[in-house]
């Protein structure tokens, strides 16, 4: 009876908070997107960026289906806490292949092939334990039924795509997203949501993962070069443009959300759950990974004496990567606030268009200067909602009445 017990799932707190557990399962996702980015910045082209993003959307939903399971039950109790780390481990398998994940490379396993076999393990375990989950709860189990195609259908074309090559191989891999995507969304509004604020803080920490590769984009750039005032300035206004998009996205912005978020009824609930949160996040994510791939080309080009002078301008496709990729970003952040509660961003759609069409404007600039374009235009955008929007935003971070405490009862 006691080992029964302690396996037995157990329901998410009303007020859950991230457990260690999902901290620890997010550690595979930091080394995944950093394998993913390097992927596209050894060598950008218009087909490699492609791949980088197609391989962060497969990361993404495996890690969405868990921040899901996570707020229906506790993440580290009983056999949920075994799966978590059995699906840490597939994910794990995804990371080391991502380099094979369009082209095998000599010897060994089949790169693209174990890609997905990981890809549908991870997958399996999360609707294995939405299945034990749903045992006494009919509509639940009608709803991952109807997920199961989607799951099925994504793993089968990703098979599909591991013996294709050239474009008949992205279109299966477009086909596979499209399963896991548009299946999902198609399955209905029947799932569970226990949690607003763990399902908000869950998805604000891999944005922050995100942020933390372009951090660690900034470093690596430069790791093998010595130290000198022009990387010293680069390095400082890096981290000043992960800063502001930090900024962007927690000083008011999720916080306006997270509170429509738990004043809304049950089905508008899920359905913020999905449209802000498992949808938007993703463009929020690739924007970052773009801009970090930027990042690190500049930091390269002003650090490296012997191959690039401090007045050689990024041009190709990593200038594009770094200012389409905040465009990205901040289009996201409109949708996202939009919908979720109900606010036009107007200022952030301005500045997306100066960012768009800055991109031909700068081409001709050094690298550096560039990069302090980007961050000038961003700190603006900061600078001014934080003035324009001052009554707001003591509004949404001062709240007449706050959320009440996380609770520390056990249940």
């Amino acid at each position: 009876m006691d080992l029964t017990r302690r396996v037995t799932p157990r329901t998410a707190r009303e007020r859950a908070s991230v457990s260690t557990v999902e901290l620890f399962f997010d550690l595979v996702f930091v080394f995944a997107v950093t394998m993913a980015d390097d992927l596209m910045a050894d060598d950008p082209t218009p087909i490699t960026l492609l791949h980088g993003i197609l391989v962060l959307a497969v990361l993404w939903w495996a890690w969405v289906c868990y921040s899901w399971l996570g707020n229906v039950v506790r993440a580290d109790e009983g056999i949920v806490r075994v799966t978590m780390l059995a699906a840490m481990s597939a994910v794990f398998v995804i990371a080391l292949t991502i380099p094979e994940a369009f082209d095998d490379l000599s010897g060994g396993l089949d790169g693209p092939v174990v890609f997905a076999l990981a890809y549908f393990v991870v997958r399996a375990l999360h609707i294995l334990m939405f299945v034990v989950i749903s045992r006494e709860d009919p509509q639940l189990r009608g709803q991952v039924k109807r997920f199961v195609p989607s799951m099925l259908s994504g793993t089968v074309f990703l098979l599909i795509a591991s013996q294709s090559t050239g474009g008949w191989q992205v279109a299966m891999w477009c086909l596979a997203l499209a399963g896991d995507y548009l299946g999902t969304l198609a399955g209905g509004l029947g799932w569970r949501l226990r949690s607003v604020g763990h399902f908000a803080e869950r998805h604000g920490s891999f944005v922050i993962i995100a942020l933390g590769e372009s951090v660690v984009s900034i470093g690596v750039g430069v790791s093998s070069l010595p130290i000198s005032w022009e990387i010293v300035v680069a390095s400082v206004l890096g981290l000043t443009v992960a800063s502001l998009l930090w900024w962007l996205y927690f000083d008011v912005t999720s916080l306006a959300v997270e509170q429509a978020f738990e004043r809304a009824d049950e089905k508008r609930r899920v359905r913020i759950a999905q449209r802000c949160y498992s949808y938007l996040h993703l463009p929020m994510v690739i924007g970052i990974v773009l801009m970090s791939l930027g990042l690190k080309k500049v930091l390269y080009f002003v650090g490296s004496e012997s191959e690039h002078q401090l007045t050689d301008p990024l041009t190709g496709w990593p200038l594009i990567a770094l200012f389409t990729g905040a465009a990205l970003y901040l289009t996201a952040l409109v949708l996202f606030k939009q919908f979720g509660a109900g606010v036009f961003g107007l200022a952030r759609v301005v500045a997306v268009v100066v960012l768009l069409a800055l991109v031909p404007v700068v081409w001709q600039l050094p690298a550096l200067a560039a990069l302090g374009v980007l961050a000038a235009v961003l700190l603006a955008l900061v600078g001014y909602e934080t003035v324009a929007h001052a009554e707001r935003r003591r509004e949404v971070r001062s709240p007449r009445h706050p959320r009440p405490p996380h609770s520390t009862s056990p249940r």
